[in-house]
């Protein structure tokens, strides 16, 4: 299994499990919140780069 499927299948379990503990809007304010406020703290380059390889890897 390579890394980025080991992160999604991480991902899915996290978010199982907070639905599970939470009431629905906060699990869904975790989930969205936590990408956003990571990405948010990234510098200007890293953001380029991190657009740069996303868009070419949706080429393939």
């Amino acid at each position: 299994m390579s890394t980025n499927a080991k992160v999604a299948v991480g991902g899915v379990a996290a978010g199982v499990i907070l639905l599970w503990l939470l009431p629905f809007w906060a699990a869904v304010l975790v989930m969205v919140g936590v990408p956003a406020v990571s990405y948010l703290t990234l510098d200007p380059s890293q953001r380029r780069r991190l657009r740069r390889v996303t868009r070419k890897e949706i080429g393939r």
